[in-house]
């Protein structure tokens, strides 16, 4: 669950509620290539050996070395192949080893590549609103502790030890988190990272995601930016992608639905921790904003 006073990329990731779901370590050898359609799901993937290449529907190719490590937040379509694929049509079904390990491509050529390959879930009912704010594609090299994560993440899904899915999951919270901060700034698309890039811009976010309460206005904003009202705003809208309000009504109505699920707090005590004054107000915004009430909104999810 979110604490309400942690930093923005924290806030994000601890929202998203992240669950694994695939782990797996992929070898392969001559010419091989796999492909993977409709998807719409995380996947990450960290290169220990040789040299591969990835290619996601609507992007340039990219070229995975030993040590580089690439997430994408929300995958549909995508080809991972040897540098040099194997012709149209010929037979590419990966030979399963051992338990959550996998060979590729030609089984008696050597040993060329070997990848560690994930894919997970994003468990927030606020998945899209969330994932809108991360960038579409994040690649680095040489991070040794990614890779390093990633293995760990491999031992314990391969694993049977006690607190296993509790394990996991903060594993993998620690693995977006590292991964996402390791993104270069001049690299990301308008969303949080840039924000957060901007050293008046992240004054403003960390005071949104610190205190969703607080009578938050684009004024007071601007003045914990040090900036201007017109200049705040248009810097804002430009590097976080939405305008300021937006962003602190959208990021009010997630905190709202994940404390609504929780079922213990009243919901005058919900309405003071997003900032409104009164429950009805509260529930006047969320049924603009969610198309529902409140109560209608918890007993559907909790139904479901």
């Amino acid at each position: 669950m979110p604490d309400p006073t942690s930093d923005p990329l924290a806030s994000v990731v601890t929202l998203l509620k992240p669950e694994p779901s695939i782990s797996k370590l992929v070898s392969g050898g001559g010419r091989w290539l796999v492909e993977r359609r409709n998807m719409r799901s995380p996947f990450y993937c960290a290169m220990v050996e040789g040299t591969c290449r990835l290619i996601i529907r609507g992007r340039a190719p990219l070229v995975l070395e030993a040590g580089d490590f690439v997430l994408v937040p929300e995958v549909f379509d995508f080809t991972m192949s040897s540098i040099d694929p194997p012709p149209r049509g010929a037979p590419r079904l990966p030979l399963q080893t051992d338990p959550g390990m996998f060979r590729l491509g030609e089984p008696d050529a050597p040993t060329e590549v070997r990848c560690l390959v994930g894919h997970c879930t994003f468990a927030s009912l606020d998945r899209d609103l969330l994932v809108s704010l991360l960038p579409e594609v994040i690649h680095v090299r040489a991070q040794d502790r990614l890779i390093t994560l990633m293995q760990m993440i491999q031992e314990e899904t391969q694993g049977d030890r006690a607190a296993r899915d509790m394990v996991l999951r903060r594993l993998l919270e620690l693995l977006l988190v590292e991964a996402l901060r390791s993104v270069e700034n001049t690299m990301a698309e308008p969303g949080l990272l840039r924000g957060l890039a901007d050293p008046q811009l992240a004054l403003a976010l960390r005071q949104i995601h610190a205190d969703p309460g607080a009578p938050l206005s684009v004024a007071g904003l601007a003045d914990a930016a040090a900036m201007s009202r017109s200049t705040f705003f248009d810097r804002f809208r430009r590097e976080v992608g939405t305008a300021p309000m937006e962003y602190v009504t959208a990021w009010r109505m997630a905190v709202a639905k994940d404390l609504l699920l929780r079922g213990n707090l009243a919901m005058a005590e919900i309405a003071q921790r997003v900032g409104y004054g009164s429950a009805s107000a509260f529930s006047m915004a969320f049924s603009r904003h969610v198309g529902t009430s409140p109560g209608a909104f918890a007993n559907e999810r909790q139904a479901a």
